[in-house]
């Protein structure tokens, strides 16, 4: 095939429902999956790879696949990208687009993570302060003996043997994924973090809360009003990075409820 390396397609792979999502292989290069789900990430599971993810350019080359057969296609889960989603509804006209779940928890856990990264800079200067304080303080010591008694910078450690810094900097992984998977020594550095920051508690509790709105089986009426709640919490927490989440979660309302109808996501695509 001359254009391999452009696109590949088969469209005996095509079913009713699908998973449409973006690769970035070794060398760098990104392309577009759309694999079936009833192949489970197996054998039979790629219907489509296409170079890059311009709407324009991945829905030309799927139309290259009969409209009989795209017609067919029942669900199309993908991300909250805009270009995906125009993709969807180019090239399949009848299917019910589907904003996979775990892409929705993520956009929320890296709002938290930015509220981490903020805090951890906040860290770093008080350290730099305090040291810089201990250096004048050495340096206006008169006698040896004065100095000695001051002593070299000592950084404060917490129960785990960790800096204020390195908790800061250690907890990135955990506050990106559920505290079901977290290790013993995740769960005692959470415990620190959360000790020294009841406010990025309450936000990852805030994580939590949407996941359980998703793993409840709740008709689509029920999820809309669990989120709708939840917007308002998420508001009333009042922190500003939230307020792209919430837009986003707006804007897209009708394809994140849709999963409540099916409850597919991207996960056979994201193994593939």
């Amino acid at each position: 095939m001359d254009h391999a390396e452009e696109y590949m397609l088969f469209p005996d792979n095509f079913g009713e429902d699908m998973s449409l999502d973006e690769t970035c292989l070794s060398n760098g290069e990104v392309y577009t999956i759309l694999t079936d789900k009833a192949a489970h990430g197996g054998k039979g599971a790629l219907a489509a790879m296409v170079r890059g993810v311009a709407s324009d350019t991945v829905s030309a080359i799927l139309k290259k696949v009969p409209r009989e057969l795209r017609c067919r296609v029942r669900t199309v889960t993908t991300d909250l990208s805009s270009a995906m989603m125009l993709t969807v509804r180019t090239a399949f006209p009848n299917a019910k687009l589907i904003n996979d779940r775990f892409h929705v928890q993520r956009l929320m856990t890296e709002a938290i993570d930015q509220m981490r990264i903020a805090l951890r800079w906040d860290v770093l200067a008080e350290e730099n302060k305090a040291i810089k304080e201990h250096r004048a303080k050495r340096k206006a010591a008169h006698t040896r003996a004065e100095k000695e008694l001051i002593g070299e910078w000592v950084p404060e450690r917490m129960a785990n043997g960790e800096t204020r810094p390195q908790i800061m900097a250690r907890s990135r992984h955990m506050i990106l994924m559920h505290k079901s998977k977290w290790n013993a020594q995740q769960q005692t550095r959470a415990e620190i973090l959360f000790q020294m920051f009841p406010k990025l508690k309450k936000a990852y509790g805030l994580y939590l809360s949407l996941v359980d709105i998703f793993n409840k089986k709740t008709q689509p009426g029920v999820a809309r009003l669990n989120l709708a709640r939840w917007y308002n919490d998420v508001e009333d927490f009042g922190y500003e990075g939230f307020n792209k989440v919430i837009e986003t979660f707006e804007n897209h309302n009708d394809t994140i409820i849709n999963y409540f109808e099916e409850r597919l996501t991207n996960a056979s695509a994201e193994s593939f």
